[in-house]
C-alpha cells in the first residue's frame, strides 16, 4: 500500500515519461511534490523501488523505470495516450500519524529565521542572515529566550531520529547538559549538531551514528549555541 506523497510522485514521473521519453530529475520532483530538499524524494523513491513500482538503472543518469503502477492508476496507464491520469487516494493509504504529531492547521505557528544548514557529520560553517523564515508550531519553543530553525545535512544523528533534509528548531543557550543535542561551535567558526558531554576541561561531541566518531576536544575549542527542542520532518 502506498502513501499520497509515494503515489503523487509515482504519478509525477509516469506522466513525464509519457510525455517526454525521460523521467523527470530530483530537482524536478522536489518542486512538483513542494519538498523542501532532496533527501524527501531520495527516501520515496527508495519506497517505490522496495514495493517493486520502478527500477533504478545503474550507471545511467536520470535512470528510472516504471516497473508497475497501482490498480487505481491501470486504466489511465493504458490508453498510451500520453494525458497522463489523476491518481485516486484511498483513505487506507494515510499512514497513522506519530502519536504526538500536530495537524498544522490546528497548531498556533510562529515565524522562525532559517540560519541556514547545520552538519550531522562534518561540521561545516553554518549560519547565514536568516533571510528564509519557517513556521513551527508554538508548542515546540520550549522555555523563553530566542529560537531559530536550521536545515540538517548528513547522517550523523540518524539514530537519533535526526534525517539528513530534517528542519531542527533551536533554542539559543550557551549552557548545555549531558546528554542534550547542541548545535556547537568548533575553533571559533565550525558549526555541528551534535550530542554534549562534559568530561573534566574535554567536551565530547558525540554522533548517533556508529558510523562516526566522537570528536573530544578541549574545553576552549567548542561554545554552545543552542539546545535541540524541535523538529520538523517533510515526507
Amino acid at each position: 500500500m502506498l502513501t499520497r506523497k509515494q503515489i503523487e510522485l509515482l504519478g509525477f514521473i509516469h506522466k513525464r515519461i509519457q510525455r517526454d521519453g525521460v523521467p523527470p530529475s530530483f530537482d524536478e520532483m522536489k518542486d512538483a511534490l513542494s519538498l523542501r530538499s532532496k533527501s524527501g524524494i531520495h527516501r520515496l523513491i527508495t519506497a517505490l523501488e522496495e514495493r517493486g513500482f520502478i527500477r533504478r538503472l545503474a550507471h545511467r543518469a536520470r535512470a528510472i523505470e516504471i516497473v508497475k503502477l497501482p490498480e487505481m492508476m491501470e486504466t489511465g496507464a493504458g490508453s498510451g495516450t500520453g494525458a497522463g491520469f489523476e491518481p485516486r487516494v484511498i483513505d487506507g493509504d494515510r499512514p497513522a500519524p506519530p502519536s504526538r504529531a500536530m495537524e498544522a492547521e490546528a497548531a498556533a505557528n510562529h515565524n522562525l529565521p532559517l540560519l541556514g544548514r547545520i552538519a550531522a557529520g562534518q561540521p561545516i560553517e553554518a549560519i547565514t542572515d536568516g533571510a528564509s523564515r519557517v513556521s513551527v508550531p508554538d508548542h515546540m519553543l520550549a522555555g523563553r529566550g530566542n529560537h531559530y530553525a536550521l536545515e540538517v545535512k548528513g547522517d550523523s544523528m540518524i539514530n537519533a531520529g535526526i534525517n539528513d533534509g530534517d528542519i531542527v528548531v533551536i533554542r539559543e543557550t550557551g549552557e548545555a547538559a549531558n546528554g542534550d543535542i547542541v548545535v556547537a561551535q568548533v575553533d571559533g567558526y565550525e558549526a555541528t549538531l551534535k550530542r554534549y558531554r562534559k568530561q573534566g576541561d574535554m567536551i565530547a561531541l558525540e554522533a548517533a551514528n556508529p558510523a562516526y566518531e566522537t570528536r573530544l576536544l578541549r574545553e576552549g575549542q567548542v561554545k554552545v549555541q543552542g539546545k535541540l527542542v524541535g523538529l520538523i520532518r517533510t515526507y
